[in-house]
């Protein structure tokens, strides 16, 4: 769980099995009764309530997850500069996130929880930035060399709170990809490297294939898959993961609604079944999770489900 202990690291534990995530923090975070209508989204609270995000994913571990994905997706020194946060505040805060993530992690094993849990800290992209759905577009119109410097400075600061793995997660765009991945060399920090996707192609239009393989050599890289995508698009895209980097799978869909940017509301059914799990599973996952609406009761099934096969 953290450094120092005795549990395994995070790429040791896919070796040997199959690891739960959490599920969405914004969810948790609302039915709690916040409210995140905000730029910053969850990032506000790290500032204005922390202890809310530390029950969020205290919520998570009692329900089954192994690893909480800090509330830092939508932390950037950008972000906070608008709402008139200067850069060592805001750096703070980031370093925060880790820190309540640990915070949980001691009050669920203070809790009687006696598994291994990791902390990973979330790397959102750009879009999620702008507050405006551009991270279900990409084509931001930004060079790789632009993204590589947004991303490396709030990088450097979470990786340097000591998380477990880093999520560089919701990616729509390969040429992301690529800044992400120039961004964490030398922060010694492993990570995964997760993209959102509309069928087998990224949401910015690249074939998976391509988009997997930019990670397939990187050996900081303990999994590659997706997230914040709808739950069909899963199991196509586990296959192609693993298939084309040999590396284990992560994967944490939405709950199957669609993200109205403009309202910032979801609309839409929920297609989220847990009973999916076990064939993500065969296909190669051993990261399993959700992303948003998907509560810790949904991640309490996962773990039942996995417990089975």
């Amino acid at each position: 769980m953290t450094s120092g202990n005795t549990s395994p690291s995070l790429a040791n534990a896919l070796a040997d099995g199959t690891v739960v995530l959490d599920g969405g923090m914004s969810n948790q975070l609302e039915s709690a009764g916040h409210d995140l209508s905000d730029e910053l989204w969850s990032a506000r609270l790290l500032a204005e309530q922390p202890d809310a995000v530390a029950e969020a994913h205290l919520a998570y571990f009692l329900a089954g997850a192994d690893v909480a994905i800090t509330a830092s997706y939508q932390a950037t020194f950008e972000g906070f500069a608008r709402r008139g946060i200067g850069h060592d505040e805001a750096a703070r805060l980031l370093a925060r996130s880790v820190d309540l993530a640990r915070t949980a992690a001691r009050r669920a094993l203070d809790a009687g929880v006696a598994r291994p849990l990791w902390v990973a800290a979330s790397v959102g992209p750009y879009g999620a930035m702008l507050a405006d759905g551009a991270e279900y577009r990409g084509r931001y119109g930004l060079s790789v060399d632009e993204l590589e410097r947004f991303h490396r400075p709030r990088m450097e600061v979470l990786a340097g709170a000591g998380p477990d793995v880093l999520a560089l997660e919701t990616v729509p765009d390969a040429d992301e990809g690529v800044a992400l991945l120039r961004a964490m060399r030398g922060l010694g920090v492993p990570a995964w490297l997760s993209y959102t996707v509309d069928g087998t192609h990224t949401r910015a239009g690249q074939p998976l294939e391509e988009a997997f393989a930019l990670a397939a050599e990187v050996d900081e890289v303990i999994a590659v898959g997706v997230n914040c995508c709808a739950p069909q698009d899963v199991g196509p895209a586990t296959e192609i993961a693993a298939r084309v980097t040999g590396k284990p799978v992560v994967v944490y869909p939405n709950s199957g609604e669609a993200w109205d940017a403009e309202a910032r509301a979801w609309t839409g059914r929920s297609r989220f079944a847990t009973e999916q799990v076990k064939a993500w599973r065969n296909a190669g996952a051993r990261l399993i999770g959700g992303c948003c609406r998907v509560g810790p009761e949904a991640i309490a099934s996962i773990r039942q489900g996995l417990a089975a096969i």
